[in-house]
């Protein structure tokens, strides 16, 4: 098994990185594709050199991954001589140099590389990799210390930690690197099972042992094979608005390793891919003025966020209390006539004191915003804490300035703002609390599936029931499932039947009949009987697991507007500063007197309106609620950007076998000829069909089963893609497939054309069986249409959506199920490798395609369309070959999905929309456009209001999407009809 991970070059968008994908499942050998635009993770028994020349022969480029450590490199000299010899090396696309590592990305292979670098006169020094036991480590601050000891310690390439256990790999000999691990006052030794085996450092490849020829793959610190895609969240803290968000992404990004990276505002989370250390990302985003936490897992992440959410808004919402109960009265006392100008000595004495305690209100509950804007001037960025700090302070310096030294003013320019800093500061920090208040409904879906997972488990050992975590049971244990319990981990039953209640995983409100041989999966709620299954899949390989980290990856991940915003949120607050400083000077040197109070007004006025947090949380509030919102539909979204075309699709591509019908096709009637009975016919056709793994094979093996006919063995045995099969049988010669296979080998069809136009004629695939190059008989095997597909069409033709059904049976066949669906547009005798060239002349004419299929022999047209959708029970290979997956095997999620996708687009642009027109009208109308008009400014304290409510707009709308219902109608009669 080979796991190779290749850098991509000229990969420009995700239709690209489809097409690379397409070509590369083509390929012999290989057994999962992942491609995004930067790189290519293939899995399976495959040439790498075969994976990087289809790539090429694609019109991009595509190489392999080093990590080497060096040794030999004594001065910044070194570096340079070994930076500029890889530099000026055609097959090398990157390389980052120190004295002591090399990271580089090329097509050169490895030991060449070694060579060139051994040619300068340095060398690759060998690695060991140690096993280590730990103790002492009572918590994740314990771990993340060890794990930057060793970040820092020279040597060593990669590592993983946790509580009881260290791999480590490294130059170091095993007692520096125990003593190292002590020296911070924690206890380590070997582990019992030693893999300290030396290797080349450069090779991917390890000395083999006696019993596997499957050479060990280095370990990057995350405790994955080197090269691999490992996806890692962490939780943020001082972040405030999109600024903020753009600067995590570049620190982030800066360190080596780092693939990609998507740091999500509503959430306060960083999603990162990649290889780097997780010590070196924290270092990182502390760094850039942040804080930044490892989510070991997701329920661990869920209360850390709860936590901190309940924290924030305790903190808020008694901070705004302090300021509003300080700024309201002065607020009150300047609106019903009370004087705020500084006339008199004891004017002077009074409002000293009221700026001394409003100075106190800025140390305290302000603290944050200043602490914050340092940070960020200190990083030479500007963030809303900028603008707030500015604003505020400004109110406060001018209005110190009157109380002190009155005499330098004009008696006109003689008024005080310390109630407009109090205010300020109170509205800002009440929006903030109602903010995060919200934030923490966001993530609901997301939450109630990490709820479905008991925390313990009833195994059976040796006929006694006990109980105990689910952390310790084990593949292969056989568990009790009571009435009312929800299912601990996937598993297959073995004794009693029940009804299991799979709405939360599928969105299917009807419980499901199980019995023995049936599968379970995690977090299903048994409801009546007693069942015994035996455990298969357990922990982060549960069907649930997978749901659950694919609704975490879709929340983190941005569409393309979600990188508009970015865009001109990273220049948003410098723009805002430059504005408010102009409307200082023209109010200033044009302005009427006292010129120098209404400058004060409209610059503090301009930068306290102008709120990037609205653009900030405008998407990614969306995409968390929406994706959330869609897995309680059974509708697992792959990323954000998926979730942005599928609102635009109109036409959807249905395949036939296992997506439009059930999937589990029956013989239904069989004509003999030349001498053949219907058992010999079976036996012979059984028997070949037996090395089959097409769907309609199983439906002649049952048919044999059924009439007790045993199966014989087969030789020769050849599969046709688009033909059918060929083999000997009991010395014959057999043919079984469609008209293309009889045609090939010449087998006259004449006295089987009335049964085939029966056959077609009621939407059965007529297969041929010739022995020894006669006709010997016809079988007619129908896959009925699931009972909801016809409603599913129905309401996906009410949307406006073309509908198209793409098949590789005959057309009379094709036609006949097509006329009982609904469906006007049938393209048929299709070869599988010809459905992604229909699905692409479709999309030549200005179609935007969603492709339904099974997820695995439509993975090329699910790649080519605009929107692949799998369908199925959540298979690896249907997640991993479209951006869509159904869990609930109906076509009613198909239409579920597109409606989700364009209230969430809609969601967005609204939230979006509401962001740019308030910051458009709020900024002038600051500056004081309408004071010509009006010949009155706009408040401080309203803007202060009014950038709170802006925040609190946009949280609130998208809440809104966890009401939304997909138009069903149909779809209820239908489960209705079904449950009667």
């Amino acid at each position: 098994m080979v796991e190779l991970t290749l850098p991509l070059k000229k990969v420009r968008c995700m239709n690209c990185a489809n097409k690379i994908k397409a070509a590369l499942t083509a390929l012999p050998g290989v057994e999962s594709v992942d491609v995004n635009t930067e790189q290519a993770t293939l899995r399976g028994t495959f040439t790498p050199q075969a994976a990087v020349d289809t790539i090429t022969q694609l019109g991009y480029e595509a190489g392999y991954q080093y990590q080497l450590p060096l040794a030999g490199l004594s001065c910044g000299k070194c570096v340079r001589k070994v930076k500029d010899a890889l530099d000026g090396h055609p097959d090398i696309f990157f390389a980052d140099v120190s004295k002591t590592a090399l990271n580089a990305s090329g097509t050169l292979p490895e030991p060449q590389l070694i060579e060139l670098i051994e040619s300068l006169g340095y060398s690759v020094p060998a690695y060991s990799a140690y096993e280590l036991s730990l103790s002492g480590l009572s918590c994740g601050k314990c771990v993340a210390k060890v794990e930057e000891l060793l970040a820092q310690q020279a040597g060593i390439d990669s590592f993983t930690v946790s509580k009881t256990h260290a791999s480590v790999r490294t130059t170091q000999p095993q007692a520096t690197v125990i003593a190292l691990i002590e020296d911070a006052g924690f206890t380590a030794s070997p582990a019992t099972e030693q893999a300290d085996t030396s290797e080349s450092a450069a090779s991917s490849t390890a000395t083999n042992t006696a019993t596997d020829e499957v050479p060990a793959e280095p370990l990057s610190s995350a405790g994955e094979p080197q090269g691999s895609n490992i996806s890692q969240q962490f939780i943020l803290s001082g972040m405030t608005c999109a600024s903020c968000v753009s600067s995590v992404e570049k620190a982030i990004l800066s360190v080596p390793g780092v693939v990609s990276t998507s740091v999500n505002l509503a959430e306060r989370t960083a999603l990162v891919s990649g290889d780097a250390q997780s010590s070196l990302i924290l270092q990182a985003v502390a760094d850039a003025g942040y804080q930044a936490e490892l989510s070991e897992d997701e329920l661990t992440r869920r209360q850390r966020q709860q936590a901190q959410n309940e924290q924030v808004y305790r903190q808020h919402i008694k901070n705004a209390y302090i300021a509003l109960t300080v700024g309201g009265p002065l607020m009150a006392w300047g609106v019903f006539g009370g004087s705020m100008m500084i006339v008199s000595r004891a004017d002077q004495i009074g409002w000293g004191a009221i700026g001394i305690i409003t100075l106190i209100l800025l140390a305290t509950v302000g603290k944050h915003f200043f602490v914050n804007a340092w940070k960020a001037f200190k990083h030479h960025r500007a963030t809303m804490d900028t603008l707030v700090a500015l604003g505020t302070g400004a109110a406060w310096l001018y209005s110190t300035l009157v109380v002190l030294v009155p005499d330098l003013l004009p008696m006109q320019a003689r008024h005080v703002y310390f109630e407009a800093s109090a205010m300020i500061l109170g509205l800002i920090t009440l929006g903030h609390a109602l903010e995060a208040r919200a934030r923490s409904r966001t993530s609901k879906a997301l939450e109630q599936l990490m709820d479905l997972q008991p925390p313990t488990a009833v195994i059976v050992d040796n006929g006694e029931e006990r109980e105990v975590p689910l952390a310790d049971v084990r593949t292969g244990m056989v568990l009790r499932l009571h009435p009312g319990a929800k299912v601990p981990v996937d598993g297959t039953i073995l004794e009693g039947q029940s009804y299991i209640d799979e709405s939360m995983l599928t969105g299917e409100p009807i419980p499901a009949n199980k019995k023995a041989g049936d599968t379970l999966h995690a977090g299903t709620i048994n409801q009546h009987g007693s069942l015994l299954f035996t455990a298969e899949k357990i922990g982060r390989d549960t069907m649930l697991a997978r749901i659950i980290e694919l609704v975490r990856q879709a929340q983190s991940s941005k569409p393309a507007l979600a990188r508009l915003a970015d865009t001109i949120s990273a220049i948003f607050v410098p723009a805002v500063m430059i504005i408010a400083i102009v409307t200082a000077m023209i109010w200033y040197y044009f302005g009427p007197e006292p010129s120098s109070v209404y400058m004060l007004v409209t610059a503090t006025t301009v930068l306290i309106i102008a709120c990037p947090c609205a653009l900030g949380l405008a998407t990614p509030m969306s995409v968390t609620v929406g994706v959330g919102r869609a897995a309680e539909y059974g509708v697992l979204i792959r990323n954000a950007e998926a979730l942005q075309i599928a609102a635009d699709v109109d036409t959807v591509i249905l395949d036939k076998t296992g997506t439009l019908t059930e999937g589990k096709p029956a013989l239904i009637s069989s004509e003999c000829y030349s001498g053949f009975n219907k058992g010999q016919l079976l036996t012979l056709a059984a028997s070949l069909e037996q090395g089959s793994e097409h769907p309609l094979a199983a439906a002649i093996v049952n048919a044999a089963k059924a009439e007790a006919l045993s199966l014989e063995p087969q030789q020769h045995f050849r599969a046709q893609p688009g033909y059918g099969i060929s083999g000997q049988v009991l010395g014959h010669t057999v043919l079984l497939g469609n008209q293309k296979l009889m045609d090939q080998h010449r087998v006259d069809l004449s006295p089987a054309l009335p049964a085939t136009v029966d056959a077609s004629v009621q939407g059965a695939t007529p297969i041929y069986v010739a022995v020894d190059g006669q006709l010997a008989g016809l079988l007619a095997v129908s896959d009925p249409i699931r009972h909801d597909s016809v409603s599913a069409i129905k309401r996906m033709q009410k949307m406006g959506l073309e509908v198209i059904m793409l098949t590789g049976d005959i057309p009379a066949t094709a036609n006949a199920i097509a006329k009982q669906a609904g469906i006007a547009h049938v393209i048929a005798g299709v070869l599988p490798d010809g459905k992604a060239s229909e699905v692409e002349r479709i999309q030549q004419q200005g179609k935007r395609v969603a492709m339904v299929g099974d997820g695995i022999n439509d993975a090329p047209a699910l790649a080519q369309a605009d929107i692949g959708i799998a369908m199925g029970s959540g298979s690896d290979v249907a997640i991993e070959s479209a951006q869509l997956t159904l869990v609930r095997h109906s076509l009613h999620g198909v239409p579920d999905a597109l409606q989700l996708s364009k209230a969430t687009l809609r969601n967005m642009k609204q939230n979006l929309f509401g962001a740019f027109i308030y910051n458009t009208l709020g900024i002038p109308v600051a500056a004081g456009i309408l004071f010509p008009f009006t010949g009155a400014l706009l408040s401080p304290v309203v803007a202060g209001a009014a950038m709170a409510l802006s925040s609190i707009t946009v949280v609130s709308n998208a809440n809104r999407l966890r009401l939304f219902k997909p138009d069903g109608g149909d779809r209820q009669a239908a489960q209705a009809q079904t449950e009667n």
